[in-house]
């Protein structure tokens, strides 16, 4: 869907721009994760089991850690990846707590998180016509975001929602 300024009675469109690296989309996004998701940075570039995870995250209002991937552009393997992630989440708890609690100077305990609200979370300017599939089945823990750059030093997050009629 196109952009537009308003110019007194006149639109104009706003082009989209390229993000020229992933890290860019990472950056931006690590930046200002109250703004955009609600959520607590608490780490980049988590190594664990020969993973990485781009940005660990805590939502404070479901008490859960949150998985933060990018993607430059479309990509093949985003669903097995955000499962695979949350494997390693549910399997090495403590190692996510103690990442937690080393990076935020704050303590939390397992016995804090609702590791049943975990989810993981792909921010991408395109994804493909599967990825936006399996989200319609309910109650998957992973979410999709298209993050568009516009000309004039915009940024739009828009969250992809699955249609109202939902694969049980």
């Amino acid at each position: 869907m196109p952009l537009f300024g308003i110019d007194k009675n006149n639109l104009k469109e706003i082009k989209e721009k390229s993000f020229d690296l992933e890290r860019d989309v990472q950056r931006i996004t690590e930046s200002n994760l109250p703004e955009i998701f609600g959520y607590k940075f608490v780490s980049t570039e988590v190594y664990l089991n020969n993973l990485r995870i781009d940005t660990l995250a805590f939502d404070s209002e479901t008490n859960t850690f949150i998985i933060i991937e990018y993607k430059k552009d479309r990509n093949l393997s985003v669903i097995d990846q955000g499962y695979a992630y949350l494997a390693l989440l549910l399997n090495k708890k403590a190692d996510f707590i103690l990442e937690y609690n080393e990076k935020t100077n704050q303590t939390i305990k397992r016995g804090d998180v609702d590791w049943s609200q975990s989810k993981v979370i792909f921010v991408s300017p395109r994804f493909t016509t599967y990825q936006k599939g399996a989200i319609e089945f309910r109650d998957l823990p992973i979410e999709l975001w298209e993050v568009k750059k516009y000309e004039n030093n915009t940024i739009l997050y828009n969250q992809l929602k699955a249609p109202n009629k939902r694969i049980n």
